[in-house]
């Protein structure tokens, strides 16, 4: 089970507002630059993010049905800046693994025993902007 959605509001009006200036530089993170569905506005969201040879998955732990996934997936991609570098991400797919084996061990544990997290994002692979 993700973690709870009020949890996530909180975390926009808050910490988002803060992991954002760190995000585009710190290792396990990263900074999604997506476009709203409806909107058109663009978003910056913080997530936690890791190359896997030359893709990038991201722990969903908010679940697949978050705005910004399906923001992404309804653009078929998106652009995302992590550890100073810029990248154009394509062809998201969600898809679930209760090991987690994408992720770091500690990152791992987490999302297996304490948030119940199972779903991930992916996509082909990074191209540089």
């Amino acid at each position: 089970m993700p973690t709870p959605r009020w949890i996530a509001h909180l975390n926009r009006i808050g910490l988002n507002r803060l992991t954002r200036f760190i995000a585009p530089y710190s290792p396990g993170w990263g900074l999604v630059i997506h476009r709203g569905r409806k909107s058109g506005k663009v978003f910056h969201t913080p997530l936690w993010v890791f190359r896997r040879g030359d893709t990038f998955v991201i722990a969903l732990t908010y679940g697949s049905r978050s705005d910004w996934v399906r923001n992404v997936v309804a653009a078929d991609g998106c652009e995302l800046r992590t550890r100073g570098k810029h990248y154009v991400l394509t062809e998201p797919r969600v898809y679930q693994d209760r090991t987690a084996a994408a992720m770091p061990l500690p990152i791992r544990a987490m999302l297996r025993w304490v948030l119940r997290a199972p779903e991930f994002l992916t996509f082909a692979p990074a191209k540089p902007a």
